[in-house]
């Protein structure tokens, strides 16, 4: 198993923002190009459908909400995926499960997703299978600043991680990456390829991917959205709070268990970067420290998390 190679790709691109019917197209688009160049697995950056909401308040006050903001909620909630199969949503699901297969490739795809029960949005990574099914999802245990005003907080019960035929995937998603004990449940599930879907686009988050990559001895797929001003519908535009034309400049890197950058970091533009992942750097990296092997001292350190589900065998 050391001497397995496997080609990733890691996606920056630009949704079309609020619009979940066009923005399925784009991420089929890219699903169909990855699966050209031989990926076996493909990341999507965070909250690709319907988008990362960058520069709007939502005309937050405290103490105060208006109709406007209202209906600017509105708007992200019915671009935003419900997974119930029942739901008015379930058509891009299957839209999306048949491209993925058709593909033969794992996706992880960064959502806003509705709550079946109730209607609050979470900030969401979804996993899918080679066969197009819907293998598993992270739901952001602590969304940033504003963040929390139009996503709501999950549990331990998403900390998910995949044991596929490609290796043992799972993430996390933007500043949750920031969280020590949320990057140790996942070393404690042995994963090797770490998947971070972000909207950090600041030189310094390459540090942070650098350091998870030394920390965690595992695979780092990073993607985040390239974004203009002039890619928000024109009804929103007059509410942005961010003066450049550039909103995101990207920074999707492929990094490797020695926190040599196997791809980018790409900035200022969309592309799919692509890398060959060789397992036996992975091995070779443990020699001098396995953070849940001869480095992890549980005569000293007691670790657990609430409800964090097995890893699930794909």
């Amino acid at each position: 198993m050391e001497n397995r190679k496997i080609k990733v790709g890691v996606v920056q691109a630009t949704p079309a923002l609020f619009d979940i019917e066009k923005t399925i197209e784009i991420v089929i688009s890219w699903i169909e190009n990855g699966a050209k160049e031989g990926c076996e697995l493909l990341l999507f950056p965070e909250s690709f459908i319907p988008c990362y909401p960058r520069g709007l308040t939502f005309d937050a006050v405290i103490g105060r909400r208006s109709d406007k903001s209202r209906d600017q909620w509105l708007k992200y909630w019915n671009g935003s995926l419900d997974l119930n199969p029942e739901s008015t949503t379930a058509k891009y699901l299957t839209r999306l499960s048949e491209a993925i297969k058709k593909a033969n490739i794992i996706v992880a795809l960064g959502v806003t997703e509705k709550e079946s029960l109730g209607s609050s949005l979470h900030c969401s990574l979804l996993y899918f299978g080679k066969d197009g099914n819907l293998l598993g999802k992270h739901r952001k245990l602590k969304p940033t600043g504003l963040e929390r005003y139009i996503w709501a907080e999950s549990d331990g019960s998403t900390l998910t991680t995949l044991d596929t035929e490609i290796g043992k995937i799972g993430g996390l998603i933007c500043w949750e990456n920031y969280m020590p004990l949320a990057r140790m449940a996942m070393y404690n599930k042995g994963v090797e390829i770490y998947l971070a879907p972000t909207a950090d686009s600041r030189e310094s988050w390459q540090s942070t991917m650098q350091h998870i990559a030394l920390e965690g001895r595992c695979f780092v797929l990073a993607a985040n959205q390239f974004v203009r001003k002039s890619d928000y519908p024109a009804d929103f535009k007059e509410d942005l709070a961010i003066e450049a034309e550039i909103m995101c400049t990207g920074g999707s890197v492929i990094l490797s268990p020695m926190g040599e950058v196997l791809a980018g970091p790409l900035w200022n533009q969309e592309g799919l970067l692509t890398a060959e992942l060789d397992f036996s750097v992975l091995a070779k990296s443990k020699l001098d420290f396995d953070v849940i092997g001869h480095y992890s001292r549980n005569d000293v350190f007691n670790f657990s998390v609430n409800k964090q589900p097995e890893i699930l065998k794909v």
